[in-house]
């Protein structure tokens, strides 16, 4: 979009609005669950918690079931080692949230990813 529409619209259009306020509402969101995220002990939990903001609807509204993600760019992203990785993707493969695929994860369960009373193994 050009930067001129896009002021247009920014002045003129209450649902244009209302929609850039979400977005940043969720990405702001996003930003303190990360924080939050990075403080946790528990590899398996920052793993879980981690995949599951890759599954918001509003800000990834096509992804679906399956998140076509190396081990390698998921440690990356939780700030833990490839094998740490590994380690915690089996657990939660053997709790039934997630299934690991070539090339990628099937997410089974988001809710349990997310969810304040998931225990790890």
């Amino acid at each position: 979009m050009h930067v001129d529409t896009f002021h247009w619209l920014l002045d003129h259009s209450i649902g244009f609005n209302r929609f850039v306020m979400n977005q940043l509402n969720e990405r702001l969101g996003q930003f303190i669950a990360a924080r939050e995220i990075d403080r946790l002990n528990n590899p398996d939990i920052r793993v879980a918690r981690s995949l599951a903001a890759l599954f918001n609807p509003v800000l990834y509204p096509g992804v679906g079931e399956v998140l076509r993600i190396t081990q390698q760019e998921l440690a990356y992203l939780v700030g833990l080692s490839r094998q740490r990785v590994n380690e915690a993707l089996t657990n939660l493969a053997a709790q039934g949230s997630i299934r690991v695929e070539y090339g990628g994860l099937r997410i089974l369960d988001p809710q349990a990813l997310r969810s304040q009373v998931f225990q790890a193994k």
